[in-house]
């Protein structure tokens, strides 16, 4: 199947391509641009831990942190390390594990097909033994017990544990030390060919590039008689309403106390132009109520409550969401107090139609000079692809939102009966 999607808005167009073994490729061709980027992930993240693979009538449960030590692995081939195949062309190689997908990238400005194929190919390649397996093992523990040495991490992931009672983004994507002990080759690669199944990923290409030349390339890495495989069932929790818990304490070799506030959404349980819109809304509100701009931010910055640090912002998948904001503050008490009667009493007013304005303004400003941007647009692309959207979505739906659709966002954001407050003290 192939397809070209266009916006007028961005003046943009995207090749699209699904091969017959159900993968997406993308390509957004920048003539004239002297960087080049591609990205190949796979819908499944570190809240993947519990699934039926396909084919198969028995529920498979993984331990913690899989998902990461496969991102982890990927990288080894017996012929030697891929940074460094990656570095010999010229290029800039990462990875990154999510909550809902795995990505792997390159960005460089030379030797962009030979990039290519040693991205597809490694990432098609599994090298998976007991030795290397164990190895990794320590690698990761070590990875692990930095990040709970650093109070931004702990701050933050206190808060996610605060909110949710049973859902799995309540967990560190790299998971526990003990799970990682759970984890062996056998395990590795059945889930590996659970989710690497090429009709559960997307290529995603940007840069000064030829369409037909990106589809031929990228489909040569695979046999002709591969088929999409079936539909992979995750299994879901019933997560509560309410918060789990309302306030979590830890103390930490800080100078000042580390805060992180949030309030637990009701998710829409969908995809689509519904739930962009759902995000972009509340993005807009979070800007409007706490930005850098907003007449509160300016108000409690004068106090000496918060200071550049402060920052705040909206998450939204398809079956959770959150309002986060987070910062230093020498009064943790007192900033709590202030900012939500500052809320409160912006709600109770309403929202400013000028700063509505300039809100959404903004964000369609710097949408726009994402497509600049070579190598960030890989992995804004796959965020909303697993959202069941697209770049192009992402600028309709931003340009049709009203004042009455933020409006209505305000009044059921910052809800107090559902916030959490993580606080890291000294």
């Amino acid at each position: 199947m192939r397809q070209i999607l266009e916006s007028d808005i961005l003046g943009e167009k995207i090749h699209f391509k699904r091969l017959k073994n159900g993968l997406d490729v993308y390509v957004l061709p920048k003539p004239g641009f002297y960087r080049k980027s591609a990205i190949y992930a796979t819908k499944y993240g570190s809240n993947d831990i519990s699934f039926v693979v396909p084919g198969e009538s028995q529920v498979t449960d993984v331990p913690l942190g899989i998902a990461h030590f496969l991102e982890h692995k990927a990288f080894e081939e017996p012929e030697g390390d891929v940074f460094e195949m990656f570095s010999n062309l010229g290029a800039d190689p990462n990875a990154s594990t999510g909550y809902d997908a795995t990505s792997y990238y390159f960005t460089t400005t030379e030797n962009f097909y030979e990039c290519l194929d040693l991205l597809i190919g490694f990432v098609n390649r599994p090298y998976f033994t007991d030795e290397n397996v164990e190895k990794e093992k320590g690698i990761i523990t070590q990875e692990l017990l930095m990040y709970e040495d650093n109070a931004h991490w702990m701050v933050y992931f206190n808060l996610l544990r605060g909110l949710y009672e049973r859902h799995p983004v309540r967990n560190d994507i790299g998971g526990t030390v003990e799970s990682i002990k759970a984890i062996d080759k056998d395990m590795l690669y059945r889930t590996y060919n659970t989710f690497y199944h090429p009709s559960n990923m997307v290529v995603f290409a940007v840069g000064d590039i030829d369409p037909e030349k990106m589809f031929e390339q990228v489909e040569s890495h695979f046999k002709e008689d591969l088929k999409e495989q079936g539909k992979i069932e995750r299994m879901t929790t019933q997560e509560p309403e309410e918060v789990f818990q309302r306030e979590i304490r830890h103390k930490m070799p800080v100078s000042r106390p580390l805060f992180a506030i949030g309030y637990k959404d009701t998710p829409i349980n969908k995809g689509g132009k519904e739930l962009l819109k759902k995000i972009i809304v509340n993005g807009i509100v979070s800007d409007m109520t706490i930005g850098s701009t907003s007449d509160l931010y300016s108000q409690l910055y004068e106090e000496g409550l918060i200071d550049g640090s402060f920052g705040g912002g909206y998450t939204g998948e398809m079956d959770y969401a959150y309002m986060v904001l987070s910062g230093e503050t020498a009064n943790v008490d007192l900033l709590i107090e202030r900012l939500q009667d500052g809320i409160d009493d912006i709600k109770k007013k309403g929202p400013d139609k000028d700063l509505f304005l300039q809100a959404k303004r903004g964000r369609i400003g710097r949408f726009i000079r994402y497509f600049d941007y070579v190598g960030g647009l890989g992995p804004l692309f796959v965020s909303l692809y697993i959202k069941e959207s697209n770049l192009f979505d992402y600028i309709e739906v931003l340009d049709s939102i009203t004042y009455e659709d933020v409006k209505a966002g305000l009044e059921t954001a910052f809800d107090e009966k559902r916030r959490v407050v993580s606080i890291v003290e000294p």
